[in-house]
């Protein structure tokens, strides 16, 4: 039964365990890399002065988040331009962005290090979230087997991670994902010992399982939940989501515009270019790619009604969802950050909004996220404190 928890990759997990979790998905069509990025700038920007405000539990943020997940690295052999990601950072800020999403496997560690240096000037106004709980060397960066969420270790992390954001306490701190072999409860109690000294102010956690999630709750109250949640992948509505109203947890999706895919970047006729994460999951393959963009001409079809992009509308929908449901796009593009901020805009009616969620519904995705020799990561349940 344990071996069969630590099977349990999702796929983060996956490409972590691929050494590519750094990578951000690039389309690898017939057409030029040039031509494919000009069709995806082309979502057009269009930019709100000032967001709204959600709760994440007692933790209030900005309505659309920015993830920076890839802002070290965008392909395997591709490095952004910092000044430029400093400059997203900042520009976002300015558009009253004030939540930014990273983790320390990112890069690894240079993620928080270009958020820390990005976030500078105005530290004290946002909410920094980050996580913890693959095994990798608190020092160097290395990548190592596995998960490790063992006290100890928590608290050599969360020093690194100090130094890289160049801060004196982490706002949200995540467990990326959940280790078989530690209690959760020795989990949150390590997190305790750090909110006593100051150096993390609330916490959550990230594709656990239902169970796992209450037994966290109890032992220390979990402001956020992060997982996969779109109209691509509606997992979380099962258990998730109620579980987290009942308990007054925010939510938090990662990937909310499907890898991509809701933005209408791809058709048909896409291929992806090796490394591309998309390329190993079927529901991305030639047979099942040209099904599933029924969904696509959903949100267009919704687009063209608000006026808004297919983008604003995959995000609005998520918010449109429950009031505690906050999306962290990423992006190393100015015009993508401008555009997903863009659908605090966007509203539906009560009409409108049972509409669009029947006709969501009617679009039954074809293939999985993950290979069929990667198992689906489902929520690994740790076992209780002994």
């Amino acid at each position: 039964m344990a071996q069969d928890r630590k099977n349990k990759l999702g796929r983060r997990s996956f490409l972590l365990s691929a050494g590519a979790l750094g990578a951000v998905p690039l389309l690898g069509c017939a057409a030029s890399q040039a031509s494919g990025a000009a069709a995806v700038t082309s979502r057009g920007p269009a930019a709100p002065s000032a967001l709204g405000r959600r709760r994440l539990g007692t933790l209030e943020v900005s309505s659309v988040g920015l993830g920076v997940q890839n802002m070290s690295r965008t392909y395997q052999t591709t490095l952004p331009h910092r000044p430029e990601m400093h400059n997203i950072i900042r520009t976002a800020f300015d558009r009253g962005v004030t939540f930014f999403d990273a983790a320390e496997a990112y890069g690894p560690h240079e993620v928080e290090r270009i958020l820390g240096e990005g976030v500078a000037p105005f530290r004290d106004k946002v909410v920094i979230a980050t996580k913890f709980g693959w095994n990798i060397d608190p020092e160097t960066g290395a990548r190592r087997p596995g998960l490790n969420s063992r006290p100890e270790h928590i608290q050599l992390v969360v020093e690194g991670m100090l130094r890289r954001l160049r801060t004196d306490r982490i706002d949200l701190l995540y467990q990326h994902r959940v280790d078989p072999s530690v209690p959760i409860e020795d989990v949150a109690g390590a997190i305790q010992e750090l909110m006593a000294q100051g150096k993390v102010l609330h916490w959550g956690l990230s594709e656990m399982g239902p169970g796992t999630l209450r037994r966290a709750h109890a032992a220390l109250p979990v402001s956020a939940v992060q997982n996969e949640y779109s109209m691509l992948w509606r997992g979380p509505e099962a258990e998730v989501l109620p579980l987290c109203e009942e308990l007054g947890i925010g939510f938090v999706p990662w990937s909310p515009l499907g890898v991509g895919f809701l933005t209408g970047a791809i058709d048909a006729n896409t291929r992806f270019a090796p490394g591309d994460i998309r390329g190993v999951e079927s529901r991305f393959s030639p047979e099942n790619l040209p099904h599933n963009l029924a969904l696509v001409d959903v949100v267009k079809r919704q687009a063209e009604r608000k006026r808004a992009t297919p983008a604003q509308v995959a995000l609005a929908w998520l918010m449109a969802q429950k009031p505690w449901i906050v999306p962290i796009p990423g992006t190393t593009q100015m015009a993508h950050m401008l555009d997903n901020i863009g659908a605090a805009d966007v509203r539906f009616t009560s009409a409108e909004l049972s509409e669009l969620n029947r006709d969501v519904s009617a679009v039954v995705v074809r293939g999985a996220r993950l290979p069929a020799q990667v198992q689906v990561f489902s929520g690994v349940e740790a076992p209780p404190r002994r």
